[in-house]
């Protein structure tokens, strides 16, 4: 049986199932690859047989389809599942132009995602990166509007710096802060980490295995093709990637001890950090989120964490996160 964490005053699944890869961000039909569209409905379906029920989209993944996706996979099922959707962007023609977090545009979205789930209630919306041009008091109030309707039961922010989290909190209670959290990008425990828990906040890290570079099965970004997302990952390219296998190597011998595999050590891991952390690997195949499943039972010793630890400190991954500087000043603001 899948263990369970808790988030705001329920609890999901001790890991998630993100599921961006299954149809990608706005003009991308798949971020990782193709897609399987009857694997991916199979691989949703054995989540919530196996007790994975915490289920991560969002509005821009297509833009719409993987809500779309996710609503016509979740048929039969609805009760079983815990929906998390996200609102922020502005989308023109099927491409990101930038953020919108107006209170009209948030209940707009909400409206819109509702109907493409096919549900009557969103269980954890976020704002999915701060809107600079909106003050985050007005986004939270206006989401507080919303849970007070009963159209979404939970509160949650994406990406947002520890001044954002403190104003928001300060107008309502939120419940959960997606931020990007693995042994490949720490940043986060420096003050972050540190403000949820002062808040009660559960933190959701997505790409929780590095976008696949922790699971040791990669290539250097010229090897995959235009279409996939890590052609273009500074951290896949270059000296980048050969400084950044020194940290695999060491996951895998950690992981050859207890007969697991690389994927699995980079989530206990993360898992290990608190009982306050939900991290949500992507996959679109049922043997990956099986293999990722089985990491909520891995237990690594304190020689384990301590040597993962000094093979990936704080800020010791090379390369930037995202390939251009638009991208990166969306973050932690």
């Amino acid at each position: 049986m899948m263990k369970r964490r808790n988030l705001g005053t329920t609890d999901v699944s001790a890991i998630g199932l993100g599921c961006m890869g299954i149809v990608g961000l706005s003009g991308m039909a798949a971020m990782y690859g193709e897609v399987d569209r009857d694997e991916a409905v199979r691989t949703i379906h054995r989540a919530i047989e196996i007790g994975i029920d915490f289920l991560d989209t969002a509005e821009v993944y297509g833009p719409y389809a993987n809500e779309e996706f996710l609503g016509d996979a979740l048929k039969g099922k609805r009760d079983k599942a815990f929906i998390a959707t996200k609102f922020g962007f502005k989308i023109v023609d099927g491409r990101v132009r930038g953020t919108d977090s107006r209170p009209e545009t948030i209940r707009a979205v909400c409206e819109s995602s509702l109907k493409r789930l096919q549900t009557d209630v969103i269980d954890l919306f976020y704002q999915h990166r701060v809107d600079p041009d909106v003050p985050i008091e007005d986004v939270v109030g206006t989401m507080a509007d919303l849970q007070a309707q009963g159209k979404i039961r939970f509160i949650g922010l994406s990406e947002a710096g520890v001044g954002t989290l403190e104003r928001a909190v300060a107008t309502h209670r939120v419940d959960a802060l997606q931020s990007e959290y693995s042994l490949w990008e720490r940043e986060i425990e420096n003050d972050i980490l540190p403000t949820c828990r002062k808040h009660g906040i559960a933190l959701v890290p997505y790409s929780p295995l590095g976008r696949g570079f922790l699971t040791g099965e990669v290539k250097r970004a010229e090897d995959y093709p235009e279409t996939d997302y890590r052609r273009n990952d500074p951290r896949y390219q270059g000296a980048n990637f050969d400084a950044n296998m020194e940290l695999v190597a060491t996951v895998k011998r950690i992981a050859d001890t207890h007969g697991a595999t690389p994927a699995q050590v980079a989530l206990a891991w993360l898992l290990a950090q608190g009982p306050d952390i939900i991290p949500i690997p992507g996959t679109k195949k049922v043997k990956r989120l099986e293999e990722n499943a089985a990491a909520a039972d891995l237990a690594l010793t304190a020689a384990d964490v301590a040597a993962l630890n000094a093979a990936a400190p704080v800020g010791g991954t090379a390369g930037e996160r995202y390939d251009t500087p638009g991208k990166l000043a969306m973050l932690r603001i």
